[in-house]
């Protein structure tokens, strides 16, 4: 069980830092004026869900598996990502 959930864990931050690759990609065509902020904003705000519910899955399997130094280091970005969504839900 234990190596199921590290190998799930390694796949699904390897999505994530492809994600954030992919974050960087984007708001740097934007800065450089390849993109509008518009089409900027919609490539980018349907990936903000995925990322808050890859970093949620991660932090809970490894509260679940009793790893709790692992489940340390991911909960502040685990935290931040949920705090985001409720000042975003909130502002709307």
């Amino acid at each position: 069980m234990e190596a199921v959930v590290f190998v799930f864990s390694l796949l699904d931050c390897c999505a994530l830092i492809f994600l954030s690759v992919y974050f960087i990609i984007t708001l740097s065509d934007l800065e450089c004026d390849y993109i509008n902020a518009r089409s900027c904003c919609s490539k980018l705000n349907k990936w903000v869900i995925p990322e808050m519910i890859g970093h949620s899955i991660v932090s809970v399997l490894m509260l679940v598996s009793l790893h709790w130094f692992i489940f340390l280091l991911n909960l502040p970005v685990a935290t931040w990502n949920i705090y985001r969504m409720i000042l975003a839900l909130i502002n709307d």
